[in-house]
């Protein structure tokens, strides 16, 4: 999708009949995440007071555990999963629970979703969205969003220098994004 097309397409979600499919697609938009680190999310990856989600290394393509700073908009998101828990508060519960009990949502529930609003996007395609977004609009560093899409330093001798997580800069970029 188009980036200008975004903050439309997430209005409408929020206009629809709430479900828990919807929220893991807007949470994967508002993170840049992919759909497998949204849908085997736990309550225990999520630190509200700290405004951070950890998906840890074995959910991850890369490997390695990926920290996501956590908008406000996204936080809401968090907020509005609650109606959906079924273990009270337990942390190792699924944020967004799939129909049979202790199965996550099925990759295809985040499909359909796109499909019942006659759209053509995937799931993945808002990853690209949210790059051409950054690259386009903002004067976020290309070494930025790279990193908030959790991609691996290509050049290892770059990427034995670069250990930082760039937190807080990230942290500003996931926020200007959650507005838009």
């Amino acid at each position: 999708m188009p980036f200008v097309d975004v903050p439309g397409f997430v209005t409408l979600l929020n206009e629809k009949r709430a479900s828990v499919g919807r929220l893991a697609l807007e949470l994967l938009i508002l993170t840049a995440a992919r759909s497998g680190e949204i849908r085997g999310a736990t309550w225990s990856e999520v630190d509200a007071s700290k405004a951070l989600c950890t998906i840890p290394a074995d959910r991850m393509k890369a490997g390695r555990e990926h920290v996501i700073p956590l908008s406000k908009e996204a936080l809401g998101v968090f907020e509005r999963a609650l109606r959906w828990a079924r273990g009270n508060g337990d942390p190792d519960e699924l944020i967004f629970p799939g129909a049979k009990k202790g199965c996550s949502l099925s990759d295809m529930t985040l499909t359909k979703v796109l499909r019942d609003s006659d759209l053509k996007a995937t799931p993945h395609g808002f990853r690209s969205s949210f790059k051409d977004w950054a690259s386009e609009t903002t004067n976020f560093s290309n070494e930025l969003s790279e990193a908030a899409l959790a991609h691996i330093i290509p050049n290892k001798t770059e990427a034995a220098y670069r250990r930082s997580t760039m937190i807080e800069k990230r942290r500003a970029l996931m926020s200007e994004w959650g507005r838009f």
